[in-house]
């Protein structure tokens, strides 16, 4: 039996996992693990650019599979484990799923909504607030989006479309 902390470690190097699957395809390197104690129900990764959906994002399609297996609307019991801090749609699924515990690694100064822009998660005048931990295995997922946004820049802009 793992401990808490080995058990959420495990869980976020599984999400890490799919963020590097996600760039392999091309995506925004970000995964996401939604685990009811020590089952996983559902993972995902950025799915942006292949669906051509700006919503595709790794913790709304975890959120999505698991309550299609569940045929629940509220995830209470569970933890998502996710390589970045959520972004304000996704901060607001996370509430609206009733999601029990979320925990990312890497903070998202430039659109996360769990502490850095904004901190949706933790406002008192919601009536769901999921417990936090933030910054597990950050420095792997910091390296993968430094590498992946490196890459991008190095490749040139896109074509244009004619």
């Amino acid at each position: 039996m793992l401990g808490a902390l080995e058990r959420d470690r495990h869980f976020m190097r599984r999400a890490l996992q799919l963020a590097e699957s996600a760039w392999q395809r091309g995506e925004v390197p970000v995964g996401a693990v939604l685990v009811s104690g020590d089952r996983v129900l559902a993972e995902a990764h950025n799915e942006v650019e292949t669906r051509r959906d700006p919503t595709a994002h790794a913790e709304l399609l975890a959120i999505q599979q698991a309550l299609r297996i569940r045929q629940e609307k509220w995830l209470s019991d569970c933890t998502l484990y996710v390589t970045l801090e959520p972004c304000p749609m996704c901060a607001g699924a996370i509430l609206l799923a009733r999601v029990g515990r979320l925990v990312f690694a890497a903070w998202d100064p430039r659109m996360g909504a769990a502490g850095s822009l904004y901190d949706i998660p933790g406002d008192r005048r919601l009536p769901h607030r999921p417990r936090v931990l933030s910054g597990l295995e950050a420095e792997a997922s910091e390296a993968l989006l430094r590498r992946f946004f490196r890459e991008l820049r190095a490749s040139g802009p896109p074509p244009l479309d004619r």
